[in-house]
């Protein structure tokens, strides 16, 4: 089957910022593959990549919080983008509280949500974490601009896909 590469780099979807918690263990990435998939009820999948650390904690989560970040917030993105939580704690200096089911949120997010995991299901190298919203954070009064797939697409990666 031919690629899709043409079609794929016309996208400029928005990024976000996932973070699980299991027992002890703490982490989060950069996330591009991700959206609402269901008004009634009311769902959103978040595709992660099977080489994550974030995907190997969010299998022993139960929730999982889903961030969006302001265009201007480039370094939060590059701090959970470029390091991985197999050997960097991505949550070191980085302001955040629990948040249901323990999920880690996110001071520096335009906004946010909680989602309880009520299904996985297998995408090739991505695991898509299916969720129902529990709890979400007041958004900006203002939509700011997005943090966008052309705003990080220079990063280097902390893994690869």
């Amino acid at each position: 089957m031919a690629g899709t590469d043409g079609f794929t780099d016309a996208l400029d979807y928005p990024m976000y910022v996932v973070t699980a918690s299991a027992g002890n263990d703490r982490s989060g990435c950069l996330v591009g593959f991700a959206s609402q998939c269901s008004i009634d009820p009311l769902r959103f999948v978040v595709w992660l990549s099977t080489a994550n650390h974030t995907c190997r904690v969010a299998h022993r989560a139960t929730h999982l919080a889903v961030h969006v970040l302001r265009s201007d917030r480039k370094g939060t993105a590059a701090w959970f983008g470029e390091r991985t939580g197999d050997d960097t704690d991505t949550f070191a200096g980085v302001d955040w509280r629990p948040g249901p089911g323990g999920a880690p949120v996110l001071a520096d997010s335009c906004a946010w949500f909680v989602g309880r995991i009520v299904g996985r299901v297998g995408g090739g190298d991505h695991v898509g974490f299916l969720l129902a919203p529990v709890e979400q954070g007041p958004p900006d009064t203002v939509r700011p601009p997005l943090l966008r797939f052309g705003d990080v697409v220079d990063l280097t990666p902390g893994h690869p896909a």
